[in-house]
């Protein structure tokens, strides 16, 4: 599992930033946490595959972050693409896709079904669930989680042959935490794995001030990428435009017990991050930007 950025610019991209779009892929799917304008050339520089099952999270309806799902929508069927994809955001994301896929008239070759959330658990998977919180922007908008339920323990080989289970399907089954009938009789994932290993959490703020609510809704993660639009020396400019300043961003992750805080949505006045990231790490030493095309592997 690893965490793609595609796009890690404020509301103006620059010659090295596209606008806002972070991907979590997992094994057999993409979640994508907005989609400002230009996503489709930065997934199609990635190498993430157009036809893998996928979802949208979309934090608000700024354009930057927003926009690029219709053009994802239109390269996806020029794909060739027949998995169907999901779309969760805040009231008014239904009438933004229906209306421009109306006037712009183009049709596809797959299913789209949107859903408008409100706070609590709004994807509920079989090895997953994604949850929005209230974030702070001036409009209706949401920092999501995800959490990774808890997963099967270490996988042992020796106790497996002991019990002469063919290698195979069957290893495989009890690898992913389900149990097999051999012989008649069941075995349980248990009598050939270790303890199950705890899930892994990730969050992803959107554009929003810190508030106390995000330190508990974050708490515990173990990556945050948090928005970090300015240098603490423009935190007046941050509360008049409900960003978040590096070292804002770098508070609340100490407050939260985040492992690893992961800055983005950078300013355009910056053409070099390295002074938000110092401040940062002042606070919270466990701390990277993001760039574009940046890959963090989920570890642990």
């Amino acid at each position: 599992m690893k965490l793609v950025f595609l796009g890690t610019s404020g509301a103006m991209p620059t010659i090295d930033r596209g606008l806002t779009c972070i991907c979590l892929v997992k094994d057999n799917e993409v979640l994508m946490f907005d989609a400002g304008e230009g996503a489709q050339i930065s997934y199609l520089k990635s190498g993430l595959p157009w036809n893998k099952k996928m979802k949208i999270f979309v934090t608000h309806l700024h354009g930057d972050h927003c926009i690029g799902i219709l053009g994802l929508l239109q390269t996806m069927n020029l794909q060739n693409r027949t998995e169907s994809v999901e779309i969760f955001g805040p009231d008014g994301i239904d009438e933004f896709i229906a209306a421009n896929i109306k006037i712009l008239n183009f049709g596809l070759s797959f299913p789209v079904f949107i859903s408008k959330i409100n706070e609590g658990m709004i994807v509920d998977e079989k090895d997953y669930s994604v949850s929005a919180s209230d974030a702070k922007h001036g409009i209706p908008a949401f920092s999501f989680r995800f959490d990774e339920k808890d997963r099967p323990g270490q996988f042992f080989p020796e106790k497996a042959q002991a019990l002469k289970i063919p290698e195979g399907k069957l290893w495989h089954e009890l690898q992913t935490g389900n149990s097999i009938e051999m012989d008649g009789k069941e075995i349980v994932p248990s009598q050939v794995t270790g303890d199950k290993r705890p899930g892994r959490k990730i969050g992803i703020s959107g554009d929003t001030r810190p508030t106390e609510k995000l330190v508990e809704f974050f708490k515990n993660c173990d990556y945050v990428s948090f928005d970090s639009t300015f240098a603490d020396e423009l935190k007046e400019k941050a509360i008049e435009a409900n960003h978040s300043t590096a070292k804002e961003a770098a508070e609340l992750a100490e407050k939260a017990n985040i492992s690893t805080l992961i800055l983005t949505h950078f300013s355009a006045r910056y053409n070099d991050e390295s002074v938000l990231l110092e401040e940062a790490k002042k606070i919270h030493d466990n701390t990277i930007t993001a760039k574009d095309l940046l890959e963090v592997n989920i570890l642990k």
